[in-house]
């Protein structure tokens, strides 16, 4: 049985991650993160508590558990916040991946590492895992440069790019966009929504999967990992208030330009799939589907 340390266990990722262990097994699951666990079920794997930001910390949980592998999805991903936090951004999402490459490289442990279409401009998607990066804003700087850091390193690596993930858990520290325009709609406020922006959106379960996909598989290399319905973030939104009958009247579509958003977002990304849906056995939900799960998850949670 492996033993597979995760972390940002809290997120909403690494709490599925968790779900999916305890629910499947076959994994020894270590699941670190800052501060106490979030997780409602505190039995049947570990939680240590461990500041990715603190090297020392991170070499002697490492050390002391030995994990086969090491699923890193710490990370600060909002992206008008990296651009303000420029060094915090860049501590967090480059500089705790150095400390983690060198800790696999010395202990042969791989590393499987969540990455972003936001290193893309966004000019010709969909992407394969071989298009050329070019960033747009300093959280995709930064997520290229942790890519970089991995590709040059000696370690057992996999990486996973994803788009836009959505979903839930009991204890969340941030919405996501379907949540968020669920929300909004049943208030009845009216949403300034982006017609120029195009998005492959992600269940979070599907993501969870693909990481433990990459970990039974001893993947190396890049595969993405998102969803496979390529629409507009304002048809993403519509779509939301047709699965749960709420007014579309409500949004109104606006372009990019108008919002004066502080960082720049990429025009059209997406991700062609069929690397991880062969080598991976990776099979995504449609976004109907995923909501779907989504419907389910919430009306179990308000029971």
């Amino acid at each position: 049985m492996k033993t597979v340390l995760v972390t940002g266990s809290n997120g909403l990722l690494g709490q599925k991650i968790t779900e999916k262990i305890l629910k499947e097994g076959g994994v020894n699951l270590i699941a670190t993160a800052k501060g106490e666990n979030r997780f409602p079920i505190k039995e049947g794997y570990l939680y240590t508590e461990m500041d990715i930001l603190d090297p020392e910390a991170v070499k002697k949980v490492i050390e002391q558990h030995k994990p086969d592998a090491i699923i890193h999805t710490a990370a600060m991903t909002n992206v008008d916040t990296c651009e303000d936090q420029k060094e915090l951004a860049y501590q967090l999402n480059v500089e705790a991946v150095q400390t983690l490459v060198v800790l696999c490289e010395e202990h042969n442990i791989q590393l499987v590492h969540l990455s972003t279409d936001f290193i893309f401009d966004g000019e010709n998607g969909p992407y394969d895992e071989l298009a050329s990066p070019n960033p747009l804003s300093y959280y995709g700087e930064t997520k290229l440069r942790a890519e970089e850091v991995i590709k040059n390193s000696k370690a057992k690596w996999a990486i996973l790019r994803t788009i836009i993930v959505y979903g839930i858990v009991s204890d969340m520290s941030r919405s996501n966009i379907v949540l968020w325009a669920k929300g909004a709609l049943e208030k009845g406020n009216p949403l300034n929504i982006v017609n120029d922006q195009w998005r492959m959106p992600t269940l979070v379960e599907d993501l969870a999967d693909c990481c433990l996909l990459a970990i039974d598989h001893d993947a190396h290399g890049v595969y993405n990992a998102s969803g496979k319905d390529m629409m507009s973030i304002a048809e993403l939104v519509a779509r939301v208030a047709d699965f749960w009958n709420l007014d579309k009247t409500l949004i109104n579509e606006v372009s990019a330009a108008t919002l004066n958003q502080t960082a720049k977002r990429p025009a059209r990304t997406g991700f062609i799939l069929d690397k991880s849906m062969t080598e991976l056995n990776y099979h995504p939900h449609s976004f109907e589907e995923g909501l779907e799960i989504l419907d389910q998850q919430l009306k179990k949670r308000d029971r």
